[in-house]
This record gives C-alpha cells, sequence and structure tokens, in this order.
C-alpha cells in the first residue's frame, strides 16, 4: 500500500482507521472521503479530504485516479438497525456503492478492503464456535447484503483478479467515536453514561451473548490483512474475527468492579433484539489466526479498564 483511499471516513471505524494509516503511511497518502461535507479540523489538518458519494461511480473514479490510488478501504455503509429502518437505501449504499468501487478498482488495479459482520450469519448459523465456512441465511437486509458482499468480493477475484479483502467484524467498542446505529451500540454507550451518569438503560435483554471487539484491536487487524501475504489467504473476504464474548449482564459487573455504584436497567427493543438473537455467540476465528497471523490484544477486563480511563480523561478535559 502506498497511496490510500478510505470512504466513509467519518465514520466510527473510518475516522480511527484513517489516523492510523496516516500515522503509518504518511497523511499525504491516505484520502479521506465521505459524503458528508462537515468535515472535523483534525481530519483535515493531517490530510487530504474531499466529498465523495459512494453512489458515484465518476466521483469515485475521479478520487482515484486523480491520487493515483492503489489501495481502497471501503468503510462507507448503513449499520444493521439504521438499515432494517432503511431497507432500500441499505441495500443501494451497501451494494451497489460496493459494487461501484469494485468495478473502479477492477480498471484501476486497485486493492480493496471490505467489512463483513456477524450479520452476514442467521438463526439457522451455529451459535458457537461459528465455523469460518457454514450456513448464512441472515433474517435483516444489513446481514443479506453483508452476504451479497462477500459474495461480490468473491467474484472480482477469481473472475478479475482484483485483490479483495476483508473481515467479519463483531460488535466494536470505541472511545473516540460514538455508535452509529449498530446493534451492539450498547457496549459502547453504556461506558458514557457509566462515567456521566452512573446508571445505563439496556435495549437488549441482560443474558444476550454476542462478540466483541476493541476498536484498537479492529483498526489494526483491517492494516493486518492488508499487508498480510496474499499467497497466504485462503478465505480472503470474510475471515471470522473475535476478540471477546459477553452478556450485557457480564459487561455491567465488569464496569462495576471500576464503578461500584453503576446501575444497570433494561427496556428491550423488540427489533435490536430479534436482530441481536439472530446472530451467533462467538465466532471461531482460527482461520484469521492461521492464515495472517490475527491475535486481539484486548480481553473484556482490559477493555474496560482502558474505556473507563479514557473517558474519564475526556470528561475532565470538557471533551464529553
Amino acid at each position: 500500500m502506498e497511496r490510500i483511499l478510505v470512504t466513509g471516513a467519518l465514520g466510527q471505524i473510518g475516522s480511527e482507521l484513517t489516523a492510523q494509516l496516516r500515522h503509518r503511511y504518511g497523511g499525504e497518502n491516505v484520502f479521506a472521503t465521505d459524503k458528508r461535507d462537515e468535515c472535523p479540523a483534525n481530519m483535515v489538518e493531517t490530510g487530504p479530504f474531499e466529498s465523495v458519494d459512494c453512489l458515484s461511480p465518476a466521483q469515485i473514479k475521479q478520487a482515484v485516479s486523480q491520487y493515483r490510488i492503489d489501495t481502497i478501504y471501503h468503510l462507507a455503509a448503513l449499520l444493521s438497525a439504521v438499515a432494517e429502518a432503511r431497507p432500500l437505501l441499505a441495500w443501494d449504499v451497501n451494494i451497489n456503492g460496493l459494487l461501484n468501487v469494485l468495478e473502479v478498482a477492477r480498471v484501476y488495479n486497485c486493492a480493496v478492503f471490505v467489512p463483513s459482520s456477524i450479520g452476514a450469519f442467521g438463526p439457522g448459523t451455529p451459535p458457537d464456535n461459528t465455523p469460518q465456512e457454514t450456513i448464512q441465511r441472515p433474517t435483516t437486509v444489513y446481514g443479506i447484503s453483508k452476504v451479497a458482499g462477500e459474495l461480490l468480493c468473491d467474484y472480482y477475484f477469481t473472475r478479475f483478479s482484483v485483490d479483495t479483502r476483508g473481515l467479519r467484524y463483531p460488535g466494536i467498542i470505541s472511545n473516540v467515536t460514538l455508535p452509529g446505529g449498530g446493534t451492539t451500540d450498547y457496549a459502547v454507550e453504556i461506558f458514557y453514561q457509566a462515567i456521566k451518569k452512573k446508571r445505563y438503560t439496556c435495549y437488549l435483554e441482560p443474558d444476550t451473548r454476542l462478540d466483541m471487539m476493541y476498536m484498537p484491536d479492529a483498526i489494526r487487524a483491517a492494516i493486518e490483512i492488508m499487508e498480510a501475504d496474499s499467497k497466504k489467504l485462503v478465505h480472503r473476504n470474510a475471515f471470522n474475527l473475535t476478540a471477546m464474548s459477553f452478556t450485557p449482564q457480564e459487561l455491567s459487573q465488569e464496569i462495576g468492579k471500576h464503578i461500584p455504584d453503576f446501575v444497570m436497567e433494561y427496556q428491550v427493543d423488540p427489533v435490536r433484539q430479534a436482530i441481536a438473537d439472530s446472530w451467533p455467540n462467538k465466532l471461531d476465528d482460527s482461520a484469521a489466526r492461521q492464515e495472517w497471523g490475527w491475535s486481539p490484544k484486548y480481553d473484556l477486563s482490559k477493555m474496560t479498564a482502558d474505556m473507563l480511563k479514557v473517558l474519564a480523561e475526556r470528561v475532565a478535559r470538557g471533551e464529553l
């Protein structure tokens, strides 16, 4: 990777991934794009930014051609809960946007990173130690778009030799950016509320177990998979990925070790609960470990301690 384009650079993953890519490859070599025109100061101060809509092939082509891009991190997408509220738009953005990026990559010989998700699985999938290759019959438009995206990336690799690579992310927890409409957002929101109010109302049932990952691990994985030796990659576009698996109750108890008077309440959202119930409890990520050396650095205990420490510092500085 020498010249990198990031779509959806203002999103939860995109904003932090862009910063790390600029630190690693130089700010002038990482071109941040997003549909939104308003851009935080730190994004434009550290490197170039342009408004690019992934639904416009001409805009993608212009950016790739102008900046001589060789690698695209395609992160522009609608997340699970938002997608269920706007299914037609979700299909348009998640599939047609991806297809536009893949076509430009084919013409300009770019490598492409595309994140998939545990949402690509469904209620018929084995929920525990979910295999790398197994039944995928998701019940949400988000999940359907992720399965279709995995297959599209496989097709562009086998048919056109586009160097496509991707990860099936679990829920991602960040101490920098707020969540953006995903089913696992509670695992981010709870920390902010624990710091501010010492109380949180969770929209999932207390025993809902889901795979999770701390953002530093998620960012590192996205960079490592693109830097991996292509010859060693068998699965390429849909590596199961995980770092920890817990329930809302278990997360609440872990936070309680640091904030003893923290109180967790529950008001279940049936839409998000149904989505969560259709997802695996824990993925088998042995393929990622074997093929490119994946290994998470954060478990529940270490992540919780770091989240609370960082957010407390941000509150003290008046940032939250």
